[in-house]
């Protein structure tokens, strides 16, 4: 049905081009509300009237005529006809419903696969923080984001899968402190444990059982493998910035572990942190304030 379809929408752009050249890329089919209608329908007569200064109805029926002539409505169509001021209404022969299943079986798993387009995308899906467990809802993402990109990879595009997750600024600091403080033997609740001052009724730390774990772990001084990482600890309480890069991979390889359980794959993992390692946040500033558009106020960079 597919390469019948697109063989009698080939017809009709060449029978458009010879009613009236140029407008070939208007050839559209669309199925018929009233399925009594017939099985193909198109309205393009209706749309080329006005611009050509036709009758629509009869600009139709020319087109009718037209596409009655070709090789194609001759094999796989029964009727077309021409309703209300200028509708297109194809009846399809029982054979050309009845080459879709001819199709599935020669194609098998690649049928409804289009050609390559040498159209690009990129889909950005999950970017998860690495701060806590993959939920609910970044399964849901995934699930999302990888039938998106199954369904642009079946339509000739050339598809990029792509993870971003924020490795850098104030919530991986937070995620350091807090597996700091467990480290060192203190949980939530304790006098020691940050709160949010304008907010004391919240925690400003991370307090799930899963701080205690990496706590655990890198006291433990094991080494955890990520996708685009892998860490040692060195199990020193007062080693920040160890804490910090552990506890980083520590749940990026969680993260991983669940993706390949959903059998989720991905050409690239972005980190936030080589914005910053690489220049591009410096050197972004440094334009935005040699124009002029900033301000400093408050101790602060303000745009």
């Amino acid at each position: 049905m597919l390469s019948v379809k697109q063989e009698l929408l080939a017809a009709l752009s060449a029978g458009l081009e010879h009613i009236a050249p140029g407008s070939g890329d208007k050839a559209a089919f669309e199925s018929p509300k009233v399925a009594a209608h017939g099985d193909l329908a198109t309205t393009v007569a209706m749309q080329l009237a006005k611009p050509l200064k036709q009758n629509p109805r009869q600009l139709a029926e020319n087109l009718r005529d037209t596409l009655l002539k070709t090789e194609q409505f001759q094999r796989w169509v029964t009727a077309v006809e021409i309703a209300g001021p200028g509708f297109i209404n194809i009846r399809l022969h029982p054979a050309a419903k009845q080459q879709v299943v001819r199709e599935v079986l020669e194609t098998k798993e690649r049928y409804g696969f289009a050609p390559p387009t040498g159209e690009q995308v990129l889909v950005e899906f999950v970017s998860a923080n690495p701060t806590g467990p993959l939920h609910v809802g970044h399964g849901r993402q995934a699930a999302l984001g990888d039938a998106i990109c199954n369904l642009y990879a079946t339509q000739g595009w050339k598809v990029h899968r792509e993870f971003y997750y924020n490795d850098a600024g104030v919530q991986i600091e937070t995620l350091a402190k807090s597996t700091q403080l467990r480290a060192k033997g203190f949980k939530p609740g304790d006098d020691c444990w940050p709160i949010d001052p304008e907010n004391p009724a919240s925690k400003a730390f991370y307090n799930g059982d899963y701080i205690q774990d990496i706590a655990n772990d890198f006291l433990a001084k094991k080494t955890v493998k990520a996708d685009d990482r892998e860490f040692t600890a060195n199990g020193d309480v007062e080693d920040y910035d160890n804490i910090r890069q552990f506890a980083v991979a520590y749940l990026r390889n969680e993260q991983d572990k669940d993706l390949q359980a959903f059998q989720l794959k991905f050409d690239q993992y972005y980190l936030e942190s080589s914005l910053y390692s690489s220049g591009r946040v410096k050197a972004t500033v440094d334009r935005l304030v040699a124009a002029g558009k900033t301000y400093e106020q408050d101790g602060a960079l303000w745009l």
